[in-house]
C-alpha cells in the first residue's frame, strides 16, 4: 500500500474525527475538506465552494456553511473576522495562537506570543465570567501591501 503524503494524512484524520463524532461521511463533506486542505491559507466559504465543485460539481453552498461550521466546532479550523463583516476561516494550529489579518491583501500571519494571562484572570475575577478561551485578531498591513502602497 502506498505511503500517504502529509496533505493526505491530514484528510484522513479529519474524515476520522468526523466519523467518530457520529457524522456521516458523504461526498460532498468529502469535496469541501479537500478543498480547504489544499489551500492551507484562509478562505470565504465562497471560495471553498468553488474549489469544492470542480470534484463534485453537484455540491451546494449550504453544505459548504455546514461543513465549515462543523470542523470549526470539531476545533480543525478557525474562523476569522475580517473587516466589512466578511467571513473566513484558517487551519486551526494545536497550540494556542492568534491571528495577524492585512486589510489590504487578506494575508492572515498566525502569532503564538500571547500575554494576556493576567488580563484574563484579572477579567474573569471582577465580572465573575469563567473565560474559557479567547480569540485576538490584530489588523493592519502586511509588508507586502506597504510596499506596493
Amino acid at each position: 500500500m502506498p505511503e500517504l503524503n502529509g496533505e493526505e494524512q491530514q484528510k484522513t484524520r479529519w474524515l476520522d474525527q468526523l466519523k467518530a463524532h457520529g457524522y456521516r461521511m458523504t461526498r460532498p463533506r468529502q469535496a469541501v475538506v479537500e478543498a480547504i486542505l489544499g489551500d492551507p491559507t484562509h478562505w470565504r466559504p465562497e471560495q471553498v465552494f468553488e474549489r469544492a465543485r470542480r470534484t463534485y460539481p453537484n455540491l451546494g453552498l449550504v453544505t459548504v456553511y455546514r461543513t465549515l461550521e462543523l470542523l470549526q466546532k470539531l476545533g480543525l479550523i478557525r474562523r476569522v473576522h475580517m473587516e466589512r463583516g466578511c467571513r473566513s476561516y484558517t487551519l486551526a494550529s494545536q497550540e494556542h495562537s492568534h491571528q495577524l489579518i492585512c486589510r489590504d491583501c487578506g494575508r492572515v500571519e498566525e502569532f503564538s506570543e500571547c500575554d494576556l494571562l493576567e488580563t484574563v484572570e484579572r477579567l474573569a475575577k471582577r465580572t465573575g465570567y469563567s473565560i474559557e478561551a479567547h480569540w485576538l485578531e490584530l489588523l493592519g498591513r502586511c509588508p507586502a501591501c506597504l510596499v506596493a502602497g
